[in-house]
């Protein structure tokens, strides 16, 4: 492999040709942290929590950028940049990727099951679980994927992204122009106040997954190598970074509409709302219908489906081919061996049946598996920012691929900020 060339080129028919990698990130974002957490952060504190959002999607931002610089800057793999920095870089995101990704899977397909219920005919609703729900879009989701690999991915990804944001931002300006349901003024929507020790352990849970976990960079960087075969077209680095901040700003827009939501709808009405992801999800098109009216009903069960299918979909490819690549690389494979077509497709079976027997008989212990995968996410995050650093400021990188003084210096200050809070979590427990 070798590095893209005039990286400065940047032209509506090669952005057009490398658009997907950064939109399969989206996917994968726009989740759970967005779904679930902004909506019960706006839920509960209203917009108390607005800032603290955005300020964790700004500080993640260069150390997620890394998959895609490194990869256009020299030609390699994320993965490859890990493993020719230190040694020890992908032995340490393998295990990372190991106690995170069938936990993380089955999450995210258990509250897509929960949605699917939403939007059955009557009829046919009452007759499929959603647990029976959930394990059949895994299903689906990985015939799709090895039916049709990168290509299926991409080209539903794309549909799926554009339907959510639409669907979403329609739903987001029919409650501001609504209204408050609670009817308190804007000044209510700043209370309670977030920043007490009981509310740590949902702010741990916000930060380690808004938008997403640090691991993802190395998707984006496998996801470049798979589009360049789709379409045959080698990217320079301003049309994969046009690609990537695209994606980037839809996941930030996301988290902001949802929040949003939360609070217009939910936050000062005086229920309570379950921890669960599935259930939350299913209580939030409940007070959604109530609050705009039956109209609203398709517009949010389709905005809440299409957005936890993506992330279940972009998952069940994510780890398992991260998985396979590295696994591949520590086995002495190099260039295109690195990325095998076999190899990541056992991968993806082995993740999707691990996941449907996680759903199937695990089911009482899932939510200690998702909370362990959420602290590991959290807890490594500024561990992995920092490998990410080290690898794109290094040997491998010629100095005009590299951070530039204000992503440096952001890179930095996000760090102290990760770190500082990975020690209060670790002082509170």
């Amino acid at each position: 492999m070798i590095p893209t060339t005039d990286a400065s080129r940047l032209s509506l028919a090669g952005l057009r040709q490398s658009l997907g990698p950064g939109i399969l990130l989206a996917g994968a974002a726009i989740g759970g942290s967005h779904l679930v957490a902004s909506t019960q952060a706006g839920a509960r504190y209203g917009l108390g929590l607005l800032g603290l959002v955005l300020l964790i999607n700004l500080i993640k931002y260069p150390f997620l950028l890394v998959g895609t610089r490194f990869t256009a800057a020299t030609g390699l793999s994320l993965l490859e940049g890990y493993q020719r920095q230190e040694r020890w870089y992908l032995p340490l995101f393998l295990l990372i990727t190991a106690a995170t990704g069938v936990a993380n899977i089955a999450a995210v397909a258990a509250v897509t099951g929960s949605l699917a219920t939403s939007l059955l005919p009557a009829s046919i609703g009452p007759l499929l679980s959603s647990t029976s729900l959930a394990v059949l879009l895994l299903g689906f989701c990985l015939v799709l994927l090895l039916w049709g690999h990168y290509r299926s991915l991409d080209r539903l990804s794309k549909v799926v992204i554009a339907i959510l944001v639409l669907s979403t931002t329609a739903a987001s300006l029919a409650a501001l122009l609504r209204g408050p349901a609670s009817g308190a003024a804007i000044g209510a929507m700043f209370s309670p106040s977030p920043w007490t020790l009981p509310a740590l352990p949902f702010l741990i849970a916000l930060m380690g997954w808004m938008p997403c976990p640090l691991d993802l960079a190395a998707w984006s960087s496998l996801w470049i190598f798979a589009r360049r075969e789709d379409s045959g077209h080698r990217g320079s680095r301003a049309e994969l970074e046009a690609d990537f901040n695209l994606g980037y700003a839809a996941t930030v827009l996301m988290a902001v509409l949802f929040l949003v939501l939360g609070a217009w709808v939910m936050h000062g009405t005086g229920r309570s709302f379950s921890p669960a992801g599935a259930r939350f999800a299913q209580q939030l098109i409940e007070l959604y219908t109530a609050s705009l009216g039956s109209w609203a009903y398709p517009l949010i069960a389709l905005a809440a489906f299409t957005t936890m299918f993506s992330t279940t979909l972009t998952c069940l490819d994510g780890y398992p081919r991260s998985a396979s690549a590295g696994l591949r690389l520590l086995r002495g494979c190099r260039g295109r061996d690195v990325q095998d077509r076999g190899d990541h497709s056992l991968w993806m079976a082995v993740h999707g049946l691990a996941a449907a027997g996680v759903l199937l008989f695990l089911a009482p212990s899932m939510g200690a598996l998702v909370q362990l995968a959420m602290v590991v996410s959290f807890v490594t995050t500024p561990l992995l920012g920092w490998m990410n650093l080290q690898v794109i400021q290094g040997r491998q990188v010629p100095p005009d691929g590299r951070l530039g003084p204000a992503l440096l210096t952001l890179a930095r200050a996000g760090l102290v900020v990760l770190t500082g809070f990975v020690v209060i979590f670790a002082l509170s427990r």
